[in-house]
């Protein structure tokens, strides 16, 4: 069972996502809050994933995520968000955030995004603009993707483009012919090796270095 927490503002949003969730099989819904209750039910149901606002009045949610992150064992953290443009993205994925869904996501397509985060993917709204992508890719230095690149074995640049095209840990291992563990023992050798905190920067990375074209090809 996926017990995932929502942390959110408005009371509407809450309630119809803990709806949404609590009939899908497999997915319990152990908390829907407001931001200044996040951090204390978190550490009181320990979820395994939090749907977090990213824009509350009571408690800004990139503090919210930061405080999460440093709590030991974390639970994985998708931003909610009502525009596909917001200034707040690139914080919340350089913050180590697995993705993130906009409000109006598809009902249908939200138990499923839950499920893939649980596993170990990562979740980016189909809605996210190119500018947004393109605003974190070339953020940091030019030549910084080819370089951390090449700190990566062959084997984990395999790896790298399989979390890039949105595959979870098991599903890398299926794919791979390998344990559940041999991979997250290479996801956190990409993470330390490309000095990201989190796998949708990984991605976003191979993105920009062209590997899953490479890859394709």
């Amino acid at each position: 069972m996926i017990r995932v927490l929502v942390v959110d503002d408005e009371a509407l949003i809450r309630t119809g996502f803990q709806r949404i969730l609590d009939a899908a099989d497999g997915i319990e819904v152990v908390g829907a809050v407001s931001g200044g209750q996040a951090l204390r039910t978190v550490r009181q149901t320990r979820p395994d994933v939090v749907l977090l606002d990213i824009r509350m009045p009571d408690v800004d949610g990139l503090t919210v995520l930061s405080e999460i992150r440093r709590l030991p064992e974390p639970p994985v953290v998708a931003m909610l968000t009502t525009f596909d443009m917001d200034e707040y993205v690139e914080t919340a994925l350089r913050s180590g955030a697995a993705g993130f869904l906009l409000k109006d996501t598809d009902p249908e397509a939200l138990p499923p995004a839950v499920q893939s985060l649980a596993r170990g993917g990562t979740v980016l709204s189909p809605k996210v603009t190119r500018t947004v992508v393109d605003g974190y890719l070339n953020a940091g230095a030019q030549e910084r993707p080819p370089k951390a690149l090449e700190r990566l074995t062959e084997r984990e640049r395999e790896v790298l483009v399989l979390i890039a095209e949105g595959l979870s840990n098991t599903d890398i291992a299926a794919r791979m012919h390998l344990s559940t563990g041999t991979v997250k023992d290479h996801v956190s050798a990409i993470l330390t090796k490309l000095e990201v905190s989190g796998r949708v920067q990984a991605a976003l990375l191979a993105q920009r270095a062209g590997l899953l074209a490479e890859g394709a090809g």
